[in-house]
Formats: C-alpha cells, sequence, structure tokens
C-alpha cells in the first residue's frame, strides 16, 4: 500500500471536517442540490447531516462503511461523514444485494450507512450477525435501522482516510485509502469565484461520488457550497436539457458520452454555450474528437488520473488548447503542477526519451516524492505531451503473436456504421487467447455483417488482429464511471449466443 505524503503545506492547511463543517452554517434557505426533478436547500441537507453525526455517537470515532450512490440523501450523508474526523469506506452501490453484503462484511466496520432501499435481506443479516449498527437514509432523514450490542466506542483515528473504490474497469472495484488531508489541499487549491456568484449554472454530477473522478469533481463544487444537479447514471437527456437552460461554457462529461452526442445527432445550437468539454476515465477515438469538434464548434480536452494518484496528474488545459489547438489532438496535456511524468521501455527498463512507447510511471505530488509504476502503454513527445495507447496488461497473445485491444479498437471504429466498440482476449486451446468484439451500431445506419466486419479490419491490420468472434448489441456494458466494463464484455461470450 502506498504511503501518502503529507508535505509541510498540507500538514499546515485547515482540516478536511473544517471546510466540510462550514456547509452547515451556509443559509438554509439557498439551493443545495437538485434530485429527479426537485430542488433541496442547505438546510435539508445540513438537517441530515447532523442526524448523521447522532446516529454515530455510539461507536465515537471509528471508521464507517458508505455505500455510495448517487442520491441526494446519500450526497448529504456524506457531509456527515466528512464534517467528522472519521475513515469513510466507499462500498459499491452497482452490486448485487449479495455481493454488497460480503462488501459489508469483509470491511468489517461497526457502523454502516446507505440508503433505505439497499437495506436488502441479505443486508440485514450480515449486519446482525457482526454486530454492526445500519443507518439508513431517506428524504425524510437518517436513522438508525438496526443496532448491535453496545461497544465501546472507538477513539477518532490519528489521520482518517477516504477508501476510495477503484473504477473496476478488469475486476471488481478496490478500496484505496485517501487521507482527508489531501482532499483539504485539493479544496484549498480548487477555490474557484463561482461559488460567489448565485446566478452561476449548478455543476451537473453524474460521476459516482464513490471513486476518485466524482469524489474530485464534488471536491471542486458541491463541498465548497456550489449547488449542483444530481443525477444517479448519466443521461444524454439529462445532460442536453441541463445545457440548453442553464448555458454553461464547460462541461465534465464521460467520454462515451462524446460518440453518443454524435450518434444522437444533437442541434448544434443546443451547445451553443459551450467552450469547451472535459472528459478522460477512458481513452477516447481521435477521430470521434475532431468529429465533434468540428460538427460543434466546442473543444474536447483530455484528462489522465487515477485513484492511485489522488486524482489528475496531466490535462489539456484551456490554455494549452488556445496554444497548440489541432496539432495536439488526442492528448491528454502536460503534467500538471507538481507532478512528474516518465515512460519505462517495457522491455529493457531503460527510461525513454524522444516519444518512444512504455509504460507510465507518474509522481503524484499528492501521494508523496515515490515513482509509481502504471501499466499504461504511453508516449510523451518532445514537448511534453502524454498520449496513452493503451493498456500493457490488457495485451492478447494469440499464437506468439501479440494484439493490443485497443489498436484493434481503434480500426473498427472507424467503420462508418459503428458507434462503439470492446475488444477482449478469451482463451483458447490452440493459440492461448483469441480477440474476440462486441459492437454497437449507429441508429438508423445499415449494419454490416460480421463478414463484412472481418474484411475491414483485415484491411488495415495483420490477420491475427482480426477478432474471431463477434456480437452486436444494443448498449455497450460501462462501469459505474462510465468506461467499457471488460468482464461484462467477456461473459457476453461466456453465455453463447456469438457470431
Amino acid at each position: 500500500m502506498l504511503t501518502i505524503f503529507c508535505g509541510g503545506s498540507l500538514m499546515n492547511s485547515p482540516r478536511l471536517s473544517e471546510l466540510c463543517s462550514k456547509l452547515l452554517e451556509r443559509d438554509p434557505a439557498g439551493q443545495a442540490v437538485q434530485f429527479e426533478g426537485k430542488w433541496r436547500n442547505w438546510g435539508w441537507v445540513q438537517s441530515i447531516a447532523r442526524q448523521v453525526h447522532r446516529e454515530l455517537e455510539a461507536i465515537g470515532g471509528a471508521p464507517v462503511s458508505f455505500v455510495a450512490r448517487n442520491h441526494a440523501a446519500a450526497l448529504a450523508g456524506l457531509v456527515g461523514l466528512l464534517s467528522q474526523e472519521r475513515t469513510v469506506r466507499m462500498i459499491y452501490a452497482f452490486q448485487s444485494p449479495a455481493a454488497m453484503a460480503a462488501s459489508i462484511e469483509k470491511l468489517g466496520s461497526p457502523a454502516v450507512l446507505l440508503m433505505e432501499s439497499d437495506l436488502t435481506p441479505e443486508i440485514v443479516a450480515v449486519v446482525e450477525r457482526c454486530g454492526m449498527r445500519a443507518i439508513i437514509l431517506a428524504d425524510q432523514g437518517a436513522s438508525t435501522a438496526i443496532a448491535g450490542p453496545p461497544r465501546e466506542p472507538e477513539p477518532t483515528e490519528g489521520h482518517p482516510t477516504i477508501d476510495i473504490l477503484t473504477s473496476g474497469t478488469t475486476g471488481p472495484p478496490k478500496q484505496f485509502p485517501i487521507r482527508h488531508d489531501v482532499f483539504a489541499h485539493m479544496m484549498l487549491n480548487q477555490g474557484s469565484p463561482v461559488l460567489e456568484d448565485p446566478t452561476a449554472p449548478p455543476f451537473m454530477m453524474a460521476f459516482p461520488f464513490g471513486n476518485i473522478a466524482g469524489l474530485s469533481m464534488l471536491v471542486g463544487s458541491f463541498l465548497q457550497g456550489q449547488r449542483i444537479m444530481l443525477l444517479e447514471r448519466f443521461s444524454l437527456e439529462a445532460w442536453r436539457d441541463y445545457v440548453v437552460t442553464y448555458r454553461p461554457t464547460a462541461s465534465g462529461l464521460p467520454s462515451s458520452a462524446i460518440p453518443m452526442i454524435l450518434d444522437a445527432k444533437i442541434p448544434q445550437e443546443n451547445l451553443a454555450s459551450l467552450k469547451y468539454i472535459t472528459t478522460g476515465a477512458a481513452p477516447l477515438d481521435t477521430a470521434v474528437q475532431k468529429r465533434f469538434q468540428d460538427t460543434y464548434d466546442v473543444r474536447v480536452l483530455l484528462i489522465y488520473g487515477a485513484t492511485e494518484f489522488g486524482g489528475p496528474v496531466a490535462g489539456m488545459t484551456p490554455a494549452l488548447d488556445a496554444q497548440w489547438g489541432d496539432a495536439k489532438l488526442g492528448s491528454s496535456g502536460q503534467a500538471l503542477p507538481g507532478a512528474q511524468l516518465r515512460v519505462r521501455d517495457q522491455e529493457t527498463g531503460e527510461i525513454l526519451e524522444g516519444g518512444g512507447v512504455g509504460l507510465l510511471e507518474v509522481v503524484s505530488p499528492r501521494m508523496g516524492p515515490e515513482w509509481i509504476a502504471t501499466s499504461d502503454l504511453v508516449r510523451i513527445d518532445e514537448d511534453g505531451f502524454l498520449y496513452c495507447i493503451g493498456r500493457a496488461d490488457g495485451a492478447i497473445m494469440r499464437g506468439g503473436f501479440k494484439v493490443l485491444p485497443e489498436s484493434v479498437e481503434q480500426v473498427i471504429r472507424t467503420h462508418p456504421a459503428v458507434a462503439s466498440v470492446a475488444v477482449v482476449g478469451l482463451s483458447d486451446p490452440v493459440l492461448h487467447q483469441v480477440p474476440v468484439a462486441v459492437v454497437q451500431m449507429r441508429t438508423g445506419v445499415e449494419a454490416p455483417s460480421v463478414e463484412d466486419l472481418k474484411g475491414f479490419v483485415r484491411e488495415h491490420l495483420p490477420s491475427p488482429h482480426v477478432p474471431a468472434m463477434w456480437r452486436v448489441v444494443d448498449n455497450m456494458p460501462l462501469n459505474s464511471a462510465y468506461k467499457i466494463d471488460r468482464a461484462a464484455v467477456r461473459a457476453l461470450f461466456e453465455t453463447g449466443s456469438v457470431s
């Protein structure tokens, strides 16, 4: 586990609990969060946060497990948790009741905070068997549904953490602890004058706040007092209505939304107020990026980060984009202040210079002075711009030939009938592995046959790269971070019905 660095500037910063406690002092009549078409004011948020405080008095400063579902009451509950010196252990909300119960039992916290709808018989059984407290959240407030036997309250931890969930792209989400003072430092650095302007558009929040992307967005908006519109899941229709209603100049979106907007043919005038859109979390095809920019005259700015870095470490800023424009199309920008990036040769282990492709290593100022090794294949050009190529641990070995899924996806994505594609490897008794593809077609376009798609790939890549099996779906499987869910894609072939 990484030791999170806490230099002098962090040590002298206000505590996260102090910064979040300011939300409990805001004008209770002011708008705070809109959810499912209804605005809740700050008084409503404050009431639930204080109820959470009271319900947790019995366990002192002990850690709390939190089912981090994008719901207004859960967001108010998060304010209650973060305005105390307490470790918060995030639990993935989009899983079966049995899997959620197993997560609660594994973490072993003396209390769990969850929505009323998540208190299933499986979770009730675990909570009662382990002697935990279950505190439920609802629009009406927070209350204890199950109270374990009395226990000696545990003291507050010296360095509480928020145990963030990784995105779960290739497997179940895992927890990664980040200290409170790291987020406090982020809040101080992300202060924005928009928070002082009551006429400013609300911030639209669709990323799950149980992972680093969502929590980082909350740090820069809601936790500093900006009103937000909260979505349980991203909705293209809701996003379009938000842009048309509030006319923001910028917006943050999952990369999967960019081709969705193009495919939906949203009228240009609907997006006329936007100057740029920031996106990350997953690769975006450069052809799609350029087509979007040319269609809407809206710049797409890529960012790069990870839970292990405590957030973004590189980004294409508006200033960089204004300077370089399409000359750096497809780049995730340069290292952010304090961050360091380097590339190590995958075979020799040597540090590469001059644009060679290798494994990325990062120094994140939030996490400490050590280099963090990744499995991301990247190149850094002579101007210091980062380009993400793919993941080394996702390479498919087909009879001695190395096939990078991203290279096959990039080709298939250029087919005029294809909206989205995912390529994964399946075990093969003869070749070790073979690539297989799941494809989502564009609406209103005649779908090509599998043989046509195979021929298209064969025109651009060597034959080992041609997927051995194909499946066409109406909607690409995505996880809660809006990345392609590789495990779900692989499961489509394991259940049969493939071509």
